[in-house]
């Protein structure tokens, strides 16, 4: 039985302890390959800087080669953290993105750091200050180079017929966040929004707020939403409580100000049992297929959802492909694999 909301896949990387950078981005490429195959429908890579557990910082340089090795699936940022970020450079690199692969990427906008302060401020051009918070501003930059609807007189007017077309027209826009301010931006621009359960799993009624502002757009007609959720999936239920560990255990010290590689399931367990009431306050879909599709129903109907996105941090790249494969099975997304 096929399900009532799209689902797609967001990567964040992870880089196993004992590994390095480039096994993980070697894994990513191979998700992604498994995950066009699989039938889903988008694969989003994310923004993390400076961790020693998520490879991922870049994620307009692992768009093209995904792009270049899949055949049907939608390809994006989940996201680009704008604050970072020259406007016009986004706008620049996307457009050349959608050339690559016409009709296949998103260009996923968030405005968190992805990082802690020290390295947001590195990443500044200018340090001689801390930058304004004109996320606002930046955006609608950005839309104005991506639409080609930049006011007449602005000094950028003539930049947007500068951008690389090669018959790829515009990446698709999405606003990004786990946040009421961001639920609200996503509608006053008419933009498709993903709100990070993962993250904050009280965002039922920033969607509601989301649906009820959201003005049409030349970008969309109507509002639509799509729930990233933490999801493992395994052929037992306790082997997918045990898969969940190694984030567990980074996650708590991330709490603690420090970062770590994904530890083994091995070493998450222990310790786990050393620190038993060490709570996770985060939703996560975690079970048989069976279980996680009754957990992501919930979630889409808590939501709304016309879209889910799945994603974890496994150390162990063959637990996560299987993952990933079972709920396709489950979903039975195979079929439709060459559908667009």
């Amino acid at each position: 039985m096929h399900p009532r909301y799209a689902l797609s896949v967001l990567d964040q990387s992870p880089i196993a302890e004992g590994s390095t950078a480039a096994d993980a981005v070697a894994n990513t490429l191979d998700l992604a390959r498994h995950c066009d195959a699989l039938g889903f429908h988008r694969y989003w890579l994310a923004e993390h800087h400076a961790s020693p557990g998520l490879a991922g910082a870049a994620p307009e340089a692992l768009i093209g080669p995904i792009a270049m090795q899949t055949k049907r699936i939608r390809i994006g940022s989940g996201g680009i953290m704008l604050p970072h970020y020259s406007p016009f450079k986004v706008a620049e690199t996307f457009r050349l993105l959608a050339a690559l692969a016409p009709g296949r990427i998103d260009l996923g906008i968030g405005r968190a750091p992805g990082t802690d302060g020290r390295t947001a401020f590195a990443l500044q051009r200018d340090r001689s200050r801390v930058m304004a918070h004109d996320f606002p501003e930046q955006l609608a930059e950005l839309l104005a180079y991506l639409g080609d609807t930049m006011p007449a007189g602005h000094a950028f007017a003539s930049l947007s017929k500068s951008l690389a077309t090669g018959g790829g027209g515009s990446p698709a826009p999405w606003l990004l966040g786990s946040s009421m301010d961001s639920a609200l931006w996503a509608a006053e621009a008419g933009l498709p929004y993903c709100f990070a359960d993962f993250i904050n799993s009280d965002g039922a009624r920033m969607a509601a707020a989301y649906r009820q502002k959201f003005k049409p757009s030349a970008w969309l007609a109507q509002p639509y939403v799509a729930v990233a959720v933490w999801t493992i999936a395994a052929p037992t239920r306790q082997e997918a409580l045990d898969l969940a560990a190694p984030s567990a255990m980074m996650f708590a010290h991330l709490r603690q100000g420090r970062l770590i590689p994904v530890p083994c399931v091995e070493k998450a367990l222990v310790w786990q049992r050393s620190y038993p009431d060490t709570t996770i306050d985060r939703r996560r879909a975690l079970g048989t297929p069976a279980e996680v599709r009754a957990q992501l129903d919930e979630v889409r109907d808590l939501y709304a959802a016309d879209e889910i996105m799945l994603v974890n941090i496994l150390p162990d790249h063959t637990a996560r492909v299987r993952s990933y494969a079972l709920m396709a099975e489950e979903y039975g997304l195979a079929e439709p694999a060459l559908v667009a």
